[in-house]
């Protein structure tokens, strides 16, 4: 049986807690009003969900289809404005401050119980074999078309494995592990609000992406971590082969088949998180600013 909204929040504010939470505690989590709150714990407990201030078993399996289970990595590229450090090494592989950058990805991932996790690789692929010492449960998944074709080649590797699956750009610095979180309501991509960007950015109406493209004020900045649940990852399946099969399909972007080719068939919401909780290093010199090591 599928959860309401707000039924929803009220349960993964109450599984993400240690210790039984009041009414109140869950007025300033969720800033739901306090009258709201009542009348939808009082159901929770009614249907069995919640008990004494915690979610019971049932609870956790009325949320369990929110769940994110798997999680698929698109690391297949050459990384070519980070040269010379990418000709030697995949950009995902690249260390900063010691730890490579695909690590703070992958530790957010099991952070947050998602085990089974895809990484499509392509240029210099044998060298995420490395990853399997440390992180032994990932799946890598070759990308044959890496060098004659946009990520949506690499989209189209795992384009069966979307369903209740983040998708992660692999070279993301991530800084705060807690914006992967175990469960979602419906399919989102995170993006930063901005009063001003020239980078790509979202066109956002009622927590809904409406448009995507570069460059725009008052929108919200792409981060390149998205999450399909179960519905929208089946129809990606099959849209995703439509377009990349298409005219010009092999030069897209694989996020461009729900938001510009195909999103009449989805509506996806966007998560918002801070400057501060993820880094993309676009060229070597970024690369240099942050980690000093480089700057020689």
């Amino acid at each position: 049986m599928s959860l309401q909204r707000k039924h929803f929040d009220l349960l993964v504010a109450l599984a993400g807690a240690k210790e039984s939470l009041s009414q109140r505690d869950l007025e300033k989590i969720t800033e739901y009003s306090l009258g709201t709150i009542n009348k939808v714990y009082r159901e929770l407990v009614t249907d069995g969900y919640v008990d004494s201030g915690k979610i019971t078993e049932k609870g956790l399996e009325a949320l369990d289809p929110y769940r994110a289970k798997k999680a698929v990595f698109i690391a297949a590229g050459f990384g070519s404005r980070m040269v010379p450090i990418t000709l030697n090494t995949p950009k995902p592989l690249v260390r900063v401050h010691g730890k490579r950058i695909i690590d703070t990805l992958l530790d957010a991932c099991l952070a947050a119980g998602i085990e089974e996790i895809y990484i499509v690789r392509g240029y210099l692929g044998e060298q995420f074999d490395q990853l399997l010492y440390k992180y032994p449960m990932i799946h890598l998944l070759e990308n044959p078309m890496f060098n004659e074709a946009n990520n949506i080649s690499s989209a189209m590797v795992a384009r069966n494995l979307l369903s209740n699956s983040y998708v992660f750009e692999a070279d993301l610095l991530l800084s705060n592990p807690k914006i992967i979180t175990k469960y979602h309501y419906t399919s989102d991509f995170l993006a930063i609000p901005k009063d001003r960007t020239d980078d790509w950015c979202f066109e956002v109406k009622d927590g809904v992406i409406r448009e995507e493209k570069v460059g725009g004020e008052n929108c919200w900045q792409m981060v390149g971590i998205s999450y399909w649940n179960k519905e929208d990852g089946e129809k990606l399946s099959t849209d995703l082969a439509a377009v990349y099969n298409g005219p010009g399909g092999k030069e897209r972007y694989w996020e461009q088949v729900p938001l510009v080719y195909k999103k009449q068939n989805y509506k996806v919401e966007v998560r918002a998180c801070q400057e501060d909780d993820i880094v993309e290093i676009d060229t070597f010199r970024e690369l240099c600013a942050i980690d000093k090591a480089y700057d020689v």
